[in-house]
């Protein structure tokens, strides 16, 4: 594979100029030729290998040559994640199962596991991926990478690790959770980059400041974070903790993994989605013939282009956001970045809420950490929110109040909703040890 040489960044030139793969050069024209082309490849694949595609295509009335340009896809069905879980477990599969070389699953909280497999291909092009998002925020071949994905059946550790040795880093399998095992390996090895959520990066440098340690003071110099929404205002508060460059990374188990779109540290301006292997459409969550354009909030959607084991025709992934022009990989179209999952939405009273707005809102605010949890109850006839929050340390008590009066008012200037605001003790509410829960939901109790 022919690779070209990336121009140098105030952020990157230290280590050296980033080498690119061919396709993350191509312009538009040329993925958009390479996507119909292989789109073609994929829905006639899947419509003959996975009984369920046959199904859902008959059904719908359409057919694999019915696709003759890319507007064609909006014409077949959706996939989602109940399709995975009926067909549990390996129903999916495109292959027979002595070509399967891994296979993954999401941990099933909500029903059945949904259950992803890999060929040996697919794990190549995986590792290829998430290599070019680690590249892109700022990782060199040589560096040492701390990962603290979790390592299992989810696909963000062993994801993230394979895309971290395909680039040519030196991995520190860390994986989650044993936070203070994380800060003395982060102490002893000096690693320069750190992989994980955002919220676990918050609670690993929150743990150091209570040691009396120094955040800044770390070799970290790049962060690469995912598996949660999380803020520009989120960004800023872990910049600033740790001294370093925090890019987002973008996947989800059902599509592939960590590494489906990836942010340049060069403008941090969302992850561009590698549309040489992924189609992405963006679709009105509320009436789902409708396709929006680009630029236009709706619910992300995504079809495989390459993938053998589980090729996935317009997977919904309930996670809403923009597609916009690429900008350091003008072919590839960048992600605005999740608002919110439209399964997070709270509506209360009619109003339609989601976690991130609140913490928008409150990271504004001085006297208030990032340290949130959001309560739903119906004490009476009407539903009721409670924003639980940590206030920053040293703040006195009239601090709170006022900062407490101050969210409350622009909760309901900005998202058009009244809560109710508990500022609780520092360091009284549930840290991280991965992807951090926000929402408790209490209307079930009692």
């Amino acid at each position: 594979m022919t690779q070209t040489a990336a121009p140098e960044s105030p952020q990157t030139s230290a280590f050296g100029p980033a080498i690119l793969d061919a396709e993350e050069t191509m312009s538009r024209d040329q993925i958009e030729s390479l996507q119909l082309t292989r789109l073609q490849e994929t829905l006639d694949y899947a419509y003959r290998r996975v009984p369920l595609y046959k199904r859902k295509f008959d059904e719908a009335g359409v057919h694999p040559n019915d696709l003759k340009e890319l507007a064609d896809l909006s014409n077949f069905p959706f996939t989602t994640k109940e399709d995975l879980r009926k067909e549990y477990p390996f129903g999916m599969f495109a292959v027979p199962m002595d070509q399967v070389a891994r296979i993954h699953a999401s941990s099933g909280t909500t029903g059945r596991p949904t259950v992803v497999g890999y060929t040996k291909h697919d794990l190549d092009n995986w590792a290829t991926l998430v290599a070019r998002c680690l590249r892109a925020s700022g990782v060199r071949p040589g560096m040492k990478v701390h990962n603290a994905y979790g390592y299992g059946l989810f696909t963000g550790g062993l994801g993230a690790h394979a895309g971290a040795e395909k680039l040519g880093a030196t991995v520190i399998p860390m994986s989650g959770g044993q936070t203070e095992k994380q800060i003395q390996l982060i102490g002893d090895f000096a690693p320069d980059a750190i992989l994980c959520t955002p919220t676990y990066l918050l609670t690993i440098g929150d743990s150091m400041i209570h040691k009396g340690l120094d955040p800044r003071a770390t070799s970290l110099k790049f962060a690469v974070l995912g598996a949660e929404p999380w803020t520009q205002e989120m960004r800023r508060e872990l910049e600033e903790m740790f001294d370093l460059k925090a890019c987002d990374i973008y996947g989800l188990s059902e599509v592939m993994g960590p590494g489906v779109a990836g942010e340049s540290v060069e403008t941090q301006d969302g992850s561009h989605i590698w549309e040489d292997h992924f189609r992405p459409e963006i679709v009105d969550p509320f009436d789902l013939t409708k396709t929006k354009a680009d630029g236009e909030t709706g619910e992300l959607v995504f079809t495989s282009l390459t993938k053998q084991a589980l090729p996935i025709i317009r997977y919904r992934t309930k996670d809403l956001t923009t597609l916009q022009p690429g900008t350091t990989r003008p072919g590839h179209r960048r992600m605005g970045r999740i608002s919110g999952r439209s399964d997070d939405m709270i509506i209360l009273r009619g109003v339609n809420l989601f976690p991130s707005q609140i913490e928008e809102i409150a990271l504004r605010i001085p006297e208030l950490s990032p340290h949130f949890q959001l309560e739903i109850t119906r004490p009476h006839r009407m539903d009721e929110l409670t924003v639980k929050i940590e206030p920053r340390e040293g703040t006195t008590a009239e601090q709170r109040t006022s900062a407490a009066a101050a969210l409350r008012q622009q909760i309901k200037v900005h998202i058009g909703s009244s809560c109710r605001i508990d500022v609780v003790e520092p360091g009284s509410l549930e840290r991280s040890n991965g992807k951090l829960r926000r929402i408790y939901d209490l209307r079930r109790q009692g």
